[in-house]
């Protein structure tokens, strides 16, 4: 069933003259609608005052730091030395190619700019921020999924998918699928569930939980996962580079848990301008 559901999605969502709307395009932009969204909520439900300026500011410096990061990263990690030898390549993003690892860290990085600017705890705002992350992960690798890429290896699952193109016509592992569900609705609940504790638990909680998470259920799905053709696998027929990029999200997000535990600093932001005298 999910063959022949899958031979009739088309990459482009819909066309408007010479331009082509893609599922992809429309998944980055949900993707930051949500997470604009789910901070708004939390925001109220922490009583951290964030009005709709600062909200923007966060919003656009995420959107910045994901995409600059997704695709240095990717360069970086997944070019195998092609964009050092083509540097104005890096520019060519219709052409695909983005890492969430390096978008991870581009949008870390730049809470390290709006936070100030916004006056909330890098701590707090990175907790709300990647609270509404995981729906961004859900539309993303559905996004994948309708693409055609980042597939799995091959299967005899009755609910193995035929891919075609470079895939080839065996039956694979809707490896995007497993990512969509696990790094995305299960996360998402995980992390909105926890966020409803009256006080809201200490700043670095839910990062740490959002990193170990991501960063083991990656692991995982990286066993039914077919690696990048230019770099295959690092070791023997398992490690991946996936993996060994998830492997210090895991760590971090122990050491963020552990240092949450022992400070207990409260969730906090700054007092809105009719107290703030």
């Amino acid at each position: 069933m999910l063959n022949d559901l899958y031979q009739m999605l088309d990459p482009v969502a819909f066309t408007l003259g010479p331009l082509s709307v893609r599922w992809y395009g429309i998944a980055y932009i949900l993707g930051f609608v949500c997470a604009a969204l789910v901070i708004t909520r939390i925001s109220k439900r922490w009583k951290v005052a964030i009005d709709v300026d600062s909200l923007m500011t966060v919003v656009l410096g995420v959107i910045i730091g994901v995409i600059v990061g997704a695709r240095l990263g990717y360069c970086l990690f997944y070019g195998d030395g092609y964009y050092l030898q083509h540097p104005l390549a890096i520019l060519a993003l219709s052409e695909g190619g983005m890492s969430f690892h390096g978008g991870l860290v581009g949008a870390l990085l730049s809470g390290l700019i709006t936070a100030p600017m916004v006056k909330i705890p890098y701590l707090t705002l990175a907790d709300m921020a990647v609270c509404g992350a995981p729906l961004g992960l859900l539309f993303g690798r559905c996004a994948n999924f309708i693409n055609g890429e980042l597939w799995g290896a091959v299967t005899d699952a009755p609910w193995g998918v035929v891919f075609g193109g470079p895939a080839g016509m065996m039956p694979r592992h809707p490896s995007q699928l497993y990512e969509a569900v696990l790094e995305g609705i299960v996360l998402f609940l995980i992390l909105f569930a926890l966020s409803r504790k009256t006080p809201p638990r200490p700043q670095g909680t839910f990062l740490g939980v959002f990193l170990i998470w991501y960063g083991l259920c990656r692991i995982a799905v990286e066993f039914v996962r077919q690696p990048d053709a230019q770099l295959g696998y690092l070791a023997g027929d398992w490690l991946t580079m996936g993996m060994l990029l998830s492997l210090p999200l895991v760590i971090i997000g122990v050491g963020l848990l552990i240092y949450a535990a022992k400070t207990k600093k409260p969730q906090q932001g700054q007092l809105s301008s009719s107290s703030s005298k």
